[in-house]
Formats: C-alpha cells, sequence, structure tokens
C-alpha cells in the first residue's frame, strides 16, 4: 500500500542534504518507491524568504532540481488550500506550517515533520 507524503521545509532540506538527521524509518518512507513524495510551493516560497532575508543559506533552484531528481512531487498552492487554511484554529504561528496542514487536510496526505504542534490538528504526521 503505498503512502503519500508532504515533506515539511526542514525535512525536504534533510531528505536532500542530511539524510542522516531523519529517523531511519523516515528516511525509508521517503525512499520507498510505493511512497509518493510531495513537495508544496509553500516550502520552497519559505526557502526563498528565508534566504532572502539572510535567515537560511540555500539555493533555491539547487534544492528545486535536486527534489525532482529523488522524484519528489510538486504540490501548488490552490483555492481550497486557503479556503482549508481559513478554516483552521490558530494552533500554531508558523503561517507555512498552517499551509502544509491545510494542505495534507485537503489532499488527504500524511505530513513527514519534527514538529510536534503540527499533531495538534487532525492531521497524520510522521516522524516518530
Amino acid at each position: 500500500m503505498s503512502r503519500r507524503l508532504l515533506l515539511d521545509t526542514h525535512v525536504l532540506l534533510w531528505a536532500l542534504s542530511a539524510p542522516r538527521r531523519l529517523p531511519i524509518h523516515v528516511a525509508a518512507a521517503i525512499r520507498d518507491p510505493e511512497s509518493d513524495v510531495y513537495v508544496s510551493a509553500a516550502s520552497t516560497w519559505e526557502i526563498a524568504i528565508k534566504s532572502a532575508l539572510g535567515k537560511m543559506s540555500a539555493d533555491l533552484a539547487t534544492i528545486v532540481r535536486a527534489a525532482r531528481a529523488a522524484g519528489f512531487d510538486e504540490l501548488p498552492i490552490s483555492i481550497g488550500h486557503t479556503v482549508r487554511l481559513r478554516a483552521l484554529p490558530p494552533l500554531h504561528r508558523d503561517p507555512f506550517d498552517r499551509l502544509l496542514v491545510a494542505q495534507a487536510l485537503e489532499e488527504h496526505l500524511m505530513i513527514v515533520s519534527h514538529d510536534r504542534l503540527i499533531s495538534t490538528y487532525p492531521v497524520s504526521r510522521l516522524w516518530e
């Protein structure tokens, strides 16, 4: 049975550049050919903003190429995602994580994230 996974931004970065930071079962799920692995436009947007502000050093074009080479699928942001976002209770302050939660709920995806606050929403989270 295939898993449908949505990578949180930090997981995307770790999967591509520091996979040892991922728990063994998480790395295995991402590498599993039966898994459908998605990268949200929200994550690339977050990387673009944080790198432009000097909060992180990242070459977005290189990250996108590596994600595509790894076989990760792009998940654009849709109007349905933003409608779902508006309906979410304010349990998490990070706007990018809230958008990922909305996308996961709308698309029936499991979020892969170290962030425990994501579990306060009615969404499946893969980590522990």
